[in-house]
């Protein structure tokens, strides 16, 4: 088993690495092709964020999703230059004194830090902006509609935007709207915030290999999106409490000293472990019915449990 577990680290590593570069390709290209004729601060900022080392994690799910519909992982480049122009607007918007306050992200200064908080703003609105425009002109007609409304949802009101405001109503920081204090409220909260996200990644990578709607895979990718996102945040704040800044690329230890709802501050640390375990097993057991096609994502999750940042 040990040897087993060995080899699969390995392997996943190696996806990751080449679902890293593709997408480093795809962004580079994307940038490069739409920044003609805009200001040249905006590029500067725009190419800061995005082109900064990263996981690239969300475009890795659309690519995996997509080779799990039997498509190959070109086909999914488009959709996951725009999931990740959405990610890193909202980190950008997320990292403003206004939202979350942070300093530092990717092991680097935050773009209103090095820009200034105003074009810090406009960076992230173009990003934002950018990706339909990617997904409009990256695919036919009939796919690209339905991309454009799968991101729409997984990046607004009822996704990761809706969830930000959540999360800051945990701190008393949106005026009239109720204060989240259960596990219930919680799990709401980064259902939204984190987990449409890659769920959208999911049937993104999905929809590029022209899978059938509401087929078994789209049907089983919705599952593992929706455990995987919420596993991925539960482990995210057990880093926060554990980990340092040097290894996880940014502040550690900000959401306790602001009072912030987290799973360990809730539930405490041992039991937030073990339902991050529970999720990653139940995240697997979502795509073993899609047989070899769904074993990257299988590893992906249990290579993310274990995740050091």
């Amino acid at each position: 088993m040990r040897i087993q577990a060995i080899e699969a680290e390995s392997e996943i590593r190696a996806t990751l690495h080449g679902c890293r570069e593709l997408a480093d390709r795809a962004l580079g290209h994307w940038l490069a092709r739409k920044s003609v004729g805009l200001p040249q601060s905006l590029v500067r900022a725009v190419s800061y964020s995005l082109l900064a080392p990263g996981k690239r994690l969300r475009p890795t799910l659309v690519m995996l999703a997509c080779e799990a519909a039997g498509g190959q992982r070109d086909l999914a480049l488009p959709a996951a230059v725009a999931v990740e122009m959405i990610h890193t607007y909202s980190l950008i918007h997320d990292d403003l004194p206004a939202m979350d306050d942070d300093d530092l992200r990717r092991g680097l200064p935050t773009c209103h830090k090095k820009f200034g908080e105003a074009l810090a703003i406009l960076a992230g609105d173009e990003l934002l902006t950018l990706a339909f425009e990617v997904l409009a002109e990256g695919y036919p007609p009939a796919i690209a509609a339905v991309s454009v409304g799968e991101l729409a949802r997984g990046a607004g009101g009822s996704g990761m935007v809706g969830g930000q405001v959540l999360d800051l109503a945990a701190e008393g920081r949106i005026p009239g709207e109720a204060r989240p204090t259960t596990a219930a409220d919680l799990e709401a909260i980064h259902r939204r915030k984190t987990g449409e996200l890659f769920v959208a990644s999911l049937r993104l990578g999905a929809h590029a290999a022209g899978a059938e709607p509401n087929g078994k895979v789209l049907n089983a990718l919705d599952a593992y999106g929706r455990k995987f996102g919420l596993m991925f945040q539960v482990h995210n704040d057990l880093l926060d409490v554990e980990s340092d800044s040097d290894t996880a690329g940014k502040r550690v230890g900000k959401d306790a000293a602001r009072g912030k709802l987290t799973y360990p501050g809730l539930l405490g640390i041992d039991e937030s472990r073990r339902l991050a375990r529970q999720l990653c097993d139940e995240a697997v057991t979502s795509v073993a019915g899609l047989g070899d096609a769904g074993k990257p994502l299988i590893d992906l999750a249990r290579y993310v449990m274990d995740r050091k940042r």
